[in-house]
């Protein structure tokens, strides 16, 4: 059983930078160490989503993962420093966000799921 996490972040309201962003997470465009990266964290699924210029990020994890391991792992790798450097070319924070958050957790107020809960 994974744990699954959900994070929100802001595109700058640029329609030529919000295609540019898209086109770098396209399967062409994502660098192959920033993909390596994830699965050696533990990510087993990642999807990002898009609306306006909003940005949602659903990542599976296995037992393993940590998001300290994983922050330590990427500040060694010079290939996902660049591209996390790359991105704040298109990124903005969120209006709450604090000193260097980037990619904000987001709590889960509901779940409906009808295999758990459908009557027997």
């Amino acid at each position: 059983m994974s744990n699954r996490y959900c994070f929100a972040l802001d595109l700058k309201d640029e329609p030529a930078l919000i295609d540019e962003y898209i086109k770098y997470h396209s399967p062409d465009g994502i660098w192959p160490e920033v993909l390596d990266s994830i699965k050696v964290a533990g990510i087993e699924k990642l999807d990002i989503y898009l609306i306006g210029n909003r940005l949602f990020m659903i990542m599976d994890v296995n037992k393993g993962f940590s998001f300290i391991a994983k922050a330590a792992a990427d500040l060694q790798n010079e290939k996902v420093v660049a591209w996390e450097e790359l991105m704040w070319n298109f990124q903005q924070r969120l209006p709450w966000a604090q000193g260097n958050e980037k990619w904000l957790l987001m709590e889960n107020i509901f779940t409906y799921d009808a295999v758990c809960t459908a009557p027997k």
